[in-house]
């Protein structure tokens, strides 16, 4: 299981099953108890739990390190 601290803004992280778009990678734009995120092939933005995304996670693809 992905350790779900690791994700941070601007993080591109896949999950296991596509979106009917056809992409499986996703950027993150807010974190907190809920997710904000934006499809990277269509742009459709979602608002997803926490829960969720742990459960969905396939792995963290490009992780951006805050200054």
């Amino acid at each position: 299981m992905i350790d779900i601290t690791l994700v941070t803004l601007n993080s591109l992280i896949e999950f296991k099953k596509p979106h009917p778009c056809g992409g499986k990678i996703w950027k993150v734009l807010r974190t907190g108890i809920d997710f904000k995120l934006e499809c990277e092939t269509c742009k459709r933005i979602i608002m997803i739990s926490r829960l969720d995304v742990t459960k969905r996670i396939k792995k963290i693809i490009e992780q951006k390190v805050e200054e």
